[in-house]
């Protein structure tokens, strides 16, 4: 088993009060307050496929923490600006904040725990990519998770409070886990901390005014600097990643809430409703009305 973890998100750069003031008066918007989004679920890999690829392909980052359980098919995760390849028995962790993408093969099979917002559970503060070699410790978690499931769907006097119990064994088996293969831990390079900060940036500012350069200038390096180091670490540039990550925003905004189509270009920093647009067509073969339309 070997572990990789991102730093913490409170490790990286607090905005400047130039920076701060910007993004006070910039148009804001946040998650669709969902319902859902509040509770735990558990969600297959294959109904999640089903429900829009671009839903877990696309760079993101959500409100609340996940855990990825691989127990069948293969493909490639980036994980706070670093991407590597998971196979069966891979489990990754993904606090909130921390933009991710993974692919899904054709026939994916495994679990997706979402933690709800504001979570009680302890968990960890990094992102984790766990390779579970163990067989003992690869039935221990797939057992907790078929009884989060069970307690999820039960109308059982108690559910709630069982619930809460048995995904605080997720979280003992996650930090067991990852305790005991300290030593395995992938040191990252100079290039893939780079990134994880700069991913950490764009999580912060994307909704904000601002570009690659200001954002590289905060780094203190050059764009093709930058730029050079990201398509090392992911194979995007640091260009790709901003506006990937503005446009998951988008599609989440025109398909779960019905704000009009100048105010969501507006919120996400695009000069006019024309230009986000063309943007949005141009990486999703669809205009933003004929996306909200027909998804």
């Amino acid at each position: 088993m070997k572990l990789f973890s991102t730093p913490p998100l409170s490790q990286f750069q607090t905005p400047s009060p130039r920076k701060a003031q910007a993004m006070a008066t910039a148009p804001q918007t946040t998650e669709p307050q969902l319902p859902n989004l509040t509770k735990p679920r558990v969600t297959a890999f294959n109904r999640l496929a089903k429900a829009g690829r671009w839903r877990v392909e696309a760079m993101r980052a959500l409100s609340e923490p996940c855990l990825l359980w691989f127990t069948r098919g293969q493909g490639r995760v980036t994980l706070g600006g670093v991407t590597r390849g998971y196979g069966p028995n891979n489990l990754i962790f993904i606090p909130p904040g921390v933009m991710h993408s993974y692919e899904l093969g054709s026939q994916p099979q495994g679990q997706v725990v979402f933690f709800g917002r504001d979570t009680e559970i302890e968990l960890p503060h990094a992102a984790h990519h766990l390779r579970v070699r163990d067989a003992v410790a690869q039935g221990e978690i797939g057992s907790i998770l078929e009884a989060v499931s069970r307690e999820i769907d039960s109308d059982r006097p108690a559910a709630d409070r069982a619930l809460h119990h048995q995904l605080g064994l997720v979280s003992v088996w996650l930090e067991r886990q990852i305790a005991s293969n300290e030593t395995a831990a992938i040191k990252p390079s100079a290039a893939r901390r780079l990134v994880s900060r700069y991913s950490a940036l764009v999580e912060r500012d994307f909704r904000a005014h601002t570009g690659v350069a200001e954002l590289a200038g905060e780094l203190g390096v050059t764009v093709t600097h930058l730029t050079r180091a990201c398509r090392e670490s992911c194979g995007k540039g640091a260009s790709e990643m901003l506006q990937e990550r503005r446009l998951y925003e988008a599609r989440e905004l025109l398909r779960d809430t019905r704000i009009p189509v100048k105010d969501i270009a507006a919120r996400l920093g695009y000069t006019s409703p024309a230009y986000f647009t063309r943007a949005f067509h141009a990486k999703t073969g669809k205009t933003p009305v004929d996306f909200r339309r027909n998804g």
